[in-house]
């Protein structure tokens, strides 16, 4: 179906979030979580919320539409309005990435656990810039052509713009295009705890925040 803003929502978002949700009030029957596919929180409520779930679960529905297997399944837990807690899920991949506040970012896969970090940028070779498969708008292609250094363009769905940059795959992801806060604060912690960071487009001194009165972010950069 089509939800009220024209972007699609499938059966496997609506399961998914059923289940994410009550799988969490199980873990902690008392922490509120603020989903996607679930009734929004009037402001005035949730503005007191001390900690609470923040939950994306299917970041990427075109990409899941499309059976590119780009999607993933983003859960985080915030303290303050600040994530201290991320786990993204690459179902198709079987992967986990997760981070803990002041613990590291890691990766699971075939039952292993890695660090991950992200590089520190070379200018002199190549640039590796990721951008969105869905949403790659006049304001990308505007900064990506102001650009001083040479570049080589990578093109993903979903949350893996955040992991490539995590795990040092890429450099740089600048994201000139709505997002939401369930979109990017899992994300966020893995990206901070791998050693990079997250500032706003028009403010090199500010990152994301979260539980605004408005759920929308503003354009941001990954480092």
């Amino acid at each position: 179906e089509l939800k009220n803003d024209k972007s699609p929502v499938t059966i496997a978002d609506l399961q998914s979030s059923d289940y994410i949700c009550s799988e969490l009030k199980n873990l902690c029957k008392d922490t509120p979580i603020i989903c996607e596919e679930t009734k929004q929180i009037d402001y005035d409520e949730r503005k007191n919320y001390k900690y609470f779930w923040l939950v994306d679960p299917l970041d990427g529905t075109k990409e899941f539409i499309n059976k590119n297997g780009q999607f993933t399944v983003n859960i985080a837990l915030l303290k303050n309005n600040k994530p201290i807690l991320g786990v993204v899920g690459i179902p198709t991949q079987k992967k986990i990435y997760y981070a803990e506040i002041g613990k590291g970012s890691y990766l699971k896969y075939n039952n292993e656990i890695s660090k991950i970090s992200c590089k520190k940028i070379d200018y002199s070779n190549k640039v590796k810039i990721v951008c969105s498969n869905s949403h790659f708008n006049h304001d990308t292609k505007d900064y990506l052509n102001k650009l001083s250094y040479s570049y080589d363009l990578l093109r993903f769905g979903s949350s893996l713009k955040f992991l490539k940059v995590a795990e040092g795959e890429a450099d740089i992801y600048p994201r000139l295009e709505g997002t939401k806060e369930w979109d990017t604060a899992a994300s966020h912690i893995i990206v901070d705890e791998a050693g990079g960071k997250i500032l706003l487009s028009n403010d090199n001194n500010s990152t994301l925040k979260y539980n605004k009165e408005s759920l929308k972010n503003p354009y941001f950069i990954v480092y």
